[in-house]
């Protein structure tokens, strides 16, 4: 039984590193990739939906390089946390934001809080692939 157990946690392991990945380059592809269909599409359109919208209200993705202020590069950090749709939108010329624009600051909120959001989804499918989760 002991021998079991041990395979089941090797292949559950195994699978974490891939699911993890996964869902950090594009939310909820982790979940999907683990067999949760309802939670990965449900986190694929949320977080997707949300930080779409922040782009939409005018949010500035900013790539914020260096250590003379540290809530910008926390604030970059938090935008790029969502994955490979950060990367795709900067390089489609999108989300360079209008600061004069009146939802200028709406949208910012909106892409950081769903790349910190996307955090969460990828300790979640950790959670899931080692088995500590349904």
């Amino acid at each position: 039984m002991e021998g079991v157990k041990k395979s089941v946690r090797e292949t559950s392991e195994s699978r974490a590193l891939p699911a993890c990945l996964l869902a950090f380059m594009i939310p909820g592809l982790g979940h999907l990739y683990l067999s949760r269909k309802a939670k990965g599409l449900v986190f694929l359109g949320a977080l997707g939906a949300l930080y779409l919208l922040g782009v939409v209200l005018d949010a500035r993705l900013s790539l914020y390089v260096g250590f003379g202020d540290p809530l910008a590069l926390l604030r970059s950090v938090a935008q790029m946390a969502i994955g490979l749709p950060y990367f795709l939108i900067r390089t489609l010329g999108y989300g360079m934001g209008a600061v004069t624009s009146v939802t200028h600051e709406y949208g910012n909120t909106f892409t950081e809080v769903a790349g910190l959001l996307n955090v969460l989804v990828v300790l979640d499918a950790y959670d899931v692939a080692v088995g500590r989760k349904s």
